[in-house]
Formats: structure tokens, sequence, C-alpha cells
């Protein structure tokens, strides 16, 4: 890692990168990491003189296109207009199944979720599906998801223009083989060893011939990430950009 980023940052800088090269990347009401990442790029692009990306937050006034909430969104990513969407999940398995129902024998579940929305239309119909999560454990990450909230693969013969793409954790970065329903771990954030991403996952993947660190943040980038974007984050996520600010003071490398 760099002299000064946090492992949030970190975080957010690698979702802009796997973000590089979407027109339009839609985030949820309550996804500020992913967020900042979109920001991040927008911001990128246009220091860099490229169209930037098109951003749009559910619950945000400023970085929101639709004005008549996922009735909206739903349309735009049937239509192909979306090119990336973020999700996550109670419990993930190797297969990039996701449940957001809840844990247990459904429907007695012992452990009740949110639910799952659109997640499965968004799924099989936007390209660049992400799936996140900060926690990196056997909890989360299982072998076989108790309910199939949004399935990650699809029977031969199925149209499907979506689907997992990456999953980010806080221990490493995996990208997904769809025609082998597998995650194969890239990178390894900082001081993260390939026993403990073992140690704390419920299902098998690939380990990459040339698993390595998980890129740093540049000084231009973590300036960009410090100054423009988390006051852009004010908007729509005030709490998480004062962390943020909070985590940046405090990290002591």
């Amino acid at each position: 890692m760099s002299a000064t980023a946090t492992s949030r940052e970190l975080l957010i800088v690698t979702i802009a990168r796997l973000l590089a090269g979407v027109r339009h990347v839609a985030v949820g009401a309550s996804s500020p990491i992913p967020a900042a990442a979109a920001m991040l790029l927008r911001a990128q692009d246009e220091a860099a003189g490229r169209r930037p990306v098109r951003l749009s937050i559910l619950g945000s006034v400023k970085h929101n296109f639709f004005t008549n909430g996922s009735a909206e969104l739903f349309d735009c990513a049937g239509q192909g207009r979306i090119d990336a969407f973020f999700l996550g999940g109670g419990q993930i398995d190797g297969q990039g199944n996701i449940n957001l129902v809840g844990a247990g024998d459904y429907p007695q579940s012992k452990v009740r979720w949110p639910g799952s929305f659109g997640s499965a239309y968004l799924y099989f119909v936007v390209p660049r599906v992400i799936l996140f999560r900060e926690e990196h454990s056997r909890r989360v990450f299982v072998d076989k998801v108790d309910f199939v909230s949004a399935p990650g693969i699809s029977p031969p013969g199925v149209h499907r223009t979506g689907g997992p793409h990456a999953l980010l954790t806080g221990l490493g970065l995996f990208m997904f083989d769809a025609a082998r329903g597998r995650f194969r771990l890239v990178s390894l954030h900082p001081g993260v060893t390939l026993a403990q991403v073992q140690d704390a996952t419920g299902f098998a993947f690939d380990a990459d011939p040339a698993l390595a660190e998980t890129d740093a943040p540049d000084v231009e980038t973590l300036a960009l990430l410090r100054g423009r974007v988390r006051a852009e984050l004010h908007e729509t996520y005030p709490d998480f950009a004062n962390q943020l600010s909070q985590e940046a003071s405090n990290h002591v490398e």
C-alpha cells in the first residue's frame, strides 16, 4: 500500500479500476464505497479529458438521473443502458449465487435479511456486476447458499447478458469465470496471505499463478479521492465521508 492510503481507500480505488471503460454505472442507496469508486472514476475521466462515466446513485438528488427510482433503473438496465452495478449478500457461494433472504431453511429462516428486490433481474441484464463485501468470513462466503436470491450462472440456452464479474472483499480481489462457474483470486490486500483467505472462505477457489498484492493508489489518485470525491460524497453519504476523513487522519503506515 502507499504510505498514506487506508484500507477503505484501497477498496475504493480497486473498484474504480474494475469500472474502467463503462459508460453508465448505477449504485444502490446503501453502497457508499462503490459510489465513491464511481465518483473517483468520473473525476479521473474528466481530468484526463475523457467522456465521464454516467453515475446514478439511487436516493441521491445530485448524482441521480432517475426521477422514478427503481422502476427507471430496471427499464434502463433491461434496455442495456447500464454497464455496471453492485450486489452484496448475507451469503455468497463459489458459483456466484447470492442469498439476500435469510440463513437457515426457508421459510423458517433463523436470520432474515432485507430481501431480494431486483437483484435477480439486474444480475441477468447488467454485464458487469461487481460483488462487494468488506467482511470476509465463512459466515458470508459459504459452500452453498441457503436460499438463491440471484443465481451466479445459468443453464445452457438461457438468455443472459449479465452476471458476476468480480468479487472484492476486505482481504482480496477475485475474478469470476462464467464458463467454469468459479472464482479466481487475483490479488491479496497488503498484509494478507493466501492461507488466510483460504481459511476465511467456505468455498473452493483458484489462485492466480501471478497472485500479487493489490495495487496501491498513486499520489494523484489519492489526492483526488481525498479532495473532490470526498466532498461529493457529503451530499449522499455525509457520515461515510466523515469516516473516510477521520480514518485518513488516524492512519499511520
